[in-house]
């Protein structure tokens, strides 16, 4: 598995391949190339900051001497007027990074702000905010970085770092006790250690994963149940197996979930339904 920065840098070539194409024309015929220049991160809207330390890499992935000084980090408090960081480079470098920078800070600050705005629901309480898979494509890295930003926990990244047996899984296996037999068998011979997860939609599937999934699953997931249901299935579960609560939760219902004592709470709305906050990179003129 690459790292963070690996794949960072794997985004930043594709994103700037995809803006600068054969060249940054505009610049290029009006700028000299070697002329150096700096600019400052203005923010024009109270948040939650996120993608500072990605702007510092983006920017010394283009030009490794550039010289980034940031006023601010990322998961603080911002308001209208602050200014987040500047950074001295050559001005062909700032301008063709500037809506890159631009498009990764906005979206991530925006994203860690609601989760932010969730996590405040959930003080006092022993339940755990996470993310899902409902992301933009190619833009998962940065988009669950902004979730961990704002202080939630991050599910997991992808197919390949944990089963979880969703409702098609089990349907197309022909139930709960076969497809959870399937996956341990998998896990014991194939991939040694891959935690197994499995969605239940009802108090019966409940029953039956606890039946057949001891020792074999981690985590029961109760997607779509009502807090009241909830309540139910824990005392089923009696704590055999970690627990989260899935499907339709928003900030005017999670404290009535986080109060059923459900582990994890997870919000694809974190992601999906974030609005971008207003930024904006301007040149320092001496």
């Amino acid at each position: 598995m690459k790292t963070f920065d690996e794949q960072l840098q794997h985004l930043v070539t594709e994103a700037l391949m995809e803006d600068v194409g054969d060249g940054d024309h505009s610049s290029l015929s009006s700028i000299p190339p070697d002329k150096k220049g700096k600019a400052v991160l203005k923010i024009k809207q109270d948040g939650i900051l996120a993608g500072v330390a990605v702007a510092e890499k983006i920017f010394g992935f283009v030009e490794s001497s550039a010289v980034f000084t940031a006023f601010k980090k990322d998961g603080e408090a911002m308001q209208y007027g602050d200014m987040a960081f500047e950074v001295e480079a050559t001005i062909h470098t700032i301008l063709k990074c500037e809506r890159l920078v631009l498009n990764c800070m906005q979206r991530m600050s925006g994203i860690a702000t609601l989760t932010h705005l969730y996590v405040q629901q959930l003080q006092g309480y022993h339940t755990q905010l996470l993310d899902t898979r409902k992301t933009t494509p190619n833009f998962r890295l940065l988009e669950k970085e902004a979730v961990r930003i704002g202080g939630g926990t991050n599910h997991r990244f992808g197919l390949y770092d944990m089963i979880m047996l969703k409702d098609n899984h089990i349907d197309y296996c022909g139930g709960i006790e076969p497809a959870i037999n399937k996956a341990w068998d998998y896990v014991s011979t194939e991939k040694h250690g891959l935690k197994i997860e499995v969605e239940t939609r009802n108090l019966d599937d409940v029953k039956k994963v606890c039946e057949v999934g001891k020792d074999k699953v981690f985590r029961i997931m109760l997607d779509n149940f009502t807090p009241e249901q909830i309540f139910e299935a824990l005392k089923i579960i009696n704590g055999d197996f970690e627990t989260e609560a899935s499907g339709g939760i928003n900030l005017d219902t999670i404290k009535s979930y986080a109060a059923t004592g459900v582990d994890y709470v997870s919000v694809g709305g974190l992601i999906h339904q974030a609005k971008s906050l207003d930024l904006s990179l301007k040149a320092v003129i001496l």
